[in-house]
């Protein structure tokens, strides 16, 4: 009876209330695996891949011309933006009647810091097969 309360303390029941799967029951997330699928999720839309990395491949703040490199109406890619923002991954700067983005390279270190410690990749995986018995 002790181990079934032992293991019983190491589950709980988790709701998720940003836009996840729902319930389950299962071991409780670090606090790094909830932001790395923070971050992940604002990643989580092609367009905000793009966005990332036309930000990243000026390595400047962009200015306005952000919609005419994507093919989405521009109040689709300013919600596009927000989202990135509120993930912090980019970063805001109002220059008079012009809105810039710009990378926030702190939470994209982070995002790498998360991505290799939790989910260390190595060139030797092994495709799943399944047991000859």
């Amino acid at each position: 009876m002790a181990a079934l309360r032992d293991f019983a303390i190491g589950y709980s029941l988790v709701m998720d209330n940003d836009g996840g799967d729902g319930v389950f029951l299962g071991r409780s997330l670090s606090a790094e695996e909830e932001e790395l699928a923070h971050l992940m999720r604002a990643l989580g839309h092609p367009a905000r891949v793009r966005i990332m990395g036309l930000l990243i491949a000026r390595n400047a703040c962009v200015c306005g011309d952000i919609v005419d490199q994507l093919p989405l109406a521009q109040s689709t890619v300013s919600q596009h933006l927000k989202q990135l923002k509120l993930a912090g991954l980019i970063q805001v700067v109002i220059d008079g009647p012009r809105v810039c983005y710009c990378v926030n390279p702190p939470v994209l270190e982070r995002l790498r810091f998360l991505f290799h410690h939790l989910l260390p990749l190595s060139l030797t995986l092994k495709t799943c097969q399944p047991d000859a018995s």
